[in-house]
């Protein structure tokens, strides 16, 4: 499904934010209250902003599409990529409170005077050429909402200073080389989005990852232990999509994962995932794709799993299954090659099927883990 390369709509509270601005902007226009024109030389919070971006574009090594051409001079509102607004407790000011460079082909370094725009709403820098890490001075921006580095060069450990901004809500660090462990308080932050996927990060789930509000939270292709924690089932509330494919995950699915109403993506292809599917998982009502490809899942496919009214796609392939009710096969899109499925085509040999049902099946303990089995085996 290679979900985890799918770009995020911006999220609601940036949205308010900046509609806040942008009314607040018109207001003052239409009063006549707007002063001259306003510019680093007759505003101190753009006179702040003129100084983080003159060493932003001193730190750029290499500008190929010539973006910071044409920063120069004191009207940083005019330099490309920049936004400016009037500002949230001073209508009549003008502050920076966006900078989008993506797609921009940037190398360069991150200077510590990017946290002088702390007035900064947006910070969207994706699809450059950025090394090293995030400044020690982000947590200055406070008002930050939005926070897209991904698809760069980034290096080091999970940047931890995400934790210290008060009110960011997505987060987006996926496609860089960030490596070591993810601090489980991420998963306790306010968040909308968190996009983690394709660095080098080796974790354990945390207990808390059910405390996350999130509405889309991808943790592709990483390095993840452990198993997936019964407190999933908190975020049925919120959590719309949910991808972790391919990322070494050892575990049974919980019942938990059944409680995930407003779920419409959820994709755990190409793990070490073991056991059934859960029966609780026909209550998901608004799944549209379902994944679990390339696992060592067996046993049969619950009949309500392919009633849900709203699944299109789903993926089965190379698993163990031996059966699979007949209205699965009206779903729109389905995959079940290599399973075990007597009468379907491009299924498993015989002899690997009986080799696979005459192992000891996995005991998953209550939490979702794989655990010692019964004394009887």
């Amino acid at each position: 499904m290679a979900m985890h390369a799918r770009k995020a709509s911006p999220s609601p509270a940036l949205v308010v934010v900046v509609l806040a601005m942008l009314l607040s902007s018109a207001v003052v226009a239409v009063s006549g209250q707007q002063p001259g024109k306003q510019t680093a030389a007759n505003n101190p919070r753009l006179q702040r902003a003129y100084v983080a971006l003159q060493a932003l574009k001193r730190a750029i090594t290499d500008d190929p599409k010539n973006l910071t051409r044409g920063w120069c001079g004191p009207d940083v509102c005019a330099y490309f990529g920049v936004f400016c607004a009037p500002a949230l407790d001073d209508p009549h000011a003008l502050t920076v409170a966006g900078l989008d460079l993506n797609h921009g082909d940037l190398a360069g370094t991150f200077p510590e005077e990017l946290g002088m725009l702390t007035d900064l709403a947006l910070l969207h820098l994706n699809s450059n050429r950025f090394a090293g890490g995030l400044p020690e001075s982000l947590p200055k921006l406070h008002l930050l909402h939005e926070l897209d580095v991904s698809n760069n060069r980034l290096s080091g450990g999970f940047p931890q200073h995400i934790l210290c901004l008060p009110n960011v809500k997505y987060v987006d660090i996926r496609f860089n080389n960030l490596c070591g462990p993810v601090p489980p308080a991420i998963f306790d932050k306010p968040l909308d989005a968190l996009f983690l996927n394709d660095n080098h990060f080796d974790f354990e789930l945390p207990e808390n990852l059910g405390n996350s509000p999130a509405s889309v939270v991808v943790l592709a292709n990483l390095r993840l232990r452990g198993c997936i924690p019964q407190s999933i089932g908190r975020m049925a509330g919120t959590l719309n999509e949910l991808v972790v494919l391919n990322a070494g995950l050892r575990s049974c699915i919980p019942q938990e994962v059944g409680w995930l109403r407003e779920l419409t993506v959820l994709d755990l292809s190409f793990n070490q995932i073991q056991g059934m599917l859960p029966e609780s998982m026909a209550g998901m009502h608004k799944l549209q794709q379902l994944d679990v490809a390339h696992n060592d899942l067996w046993g049969h496919i619950p009949e309500g799993i392919c009633a849900l009214p709203s699944l299109r796609n789903f993926t089965y392939s190379y698993n163990y299954f031996c059966s699979e009710p007949q209205r699965c096969l009206d779903i729109r899109r389905i995959d079940d090659r290599q399973n075990c499925i007597a009468g379907r085509p491009d299924q498993r040999p015989g002899d690997q099927c009986l080799a696979f049902l005459h192992r000891p099946p996995p005991h998953c303990d209550e939490h979702g883990c794989f655990g010692p089995p019964p004394p009887h085996y």
